[in-house]
């Protein structure tokens, strides 16, 4: 599992014209992709690092300041561009696998007391962020 985190003041995502996640304070955006090895452990083990990861001001974690995250699922992450000029995507694990992991890393999240917001698996989504540092990490697990 990977997921690139992005500190941001404010963020959100639109689904055919309508928002259907935002965060209007500081928080993190994580993009969440899955590839075919990645099960429920590995994602609430991704959760508890988006959790405690301490990346906000002051180096505080969500957990220190119920900051809230907005997650989106991302297939693109486990882009293959070695070979040629057109991406392979053969490592992301396909929608039936991906969506319940990205399901889990949010359960797993709101389980431990986070505010999370997400986007909608599949779809053709909008994201807007105001990215405050800039500070994006790429964790993988």
């Amino acid at each position: 599992m990977r997921a690139v985190v992005q500190r941001v003041s404010q963020a959100s995502v639109t689904v055919d014209g309508q928002v259907v996640g935002a965060i209007d304070q500081p928080g993190l955006l994580v993009l969440v992709g899955v590839t075919h090895e990645d099960t429920p452990d590995v994602a609430a083990k991704m959760a508890a690092k988006l959790w405690h990861l301490r990346i906000l001001d002051g180096e505080k974690s969500c957990s220190d300041v119920a900051a809230p995250l907005l997650v989106i699922s991302q297939f693109t992450l486990y882009a293959d561009t070695r070979k040629g000029r057109r991406p392979s995507w053969l490592a992301a694990a396909p929608g039936p696998v991906a969506g319940p992991l990205v399901d889990a890393v949010v359960s797993s999240l709101r389980e431990q007391g986070a505010r999370v917001e997400t986007g909608v698996f599949g779809a053709d989504m909008k994201v807007t962020l105001t990215n405050d540092g800039p500070v994006t990490i790429l964790l993988e697990l």
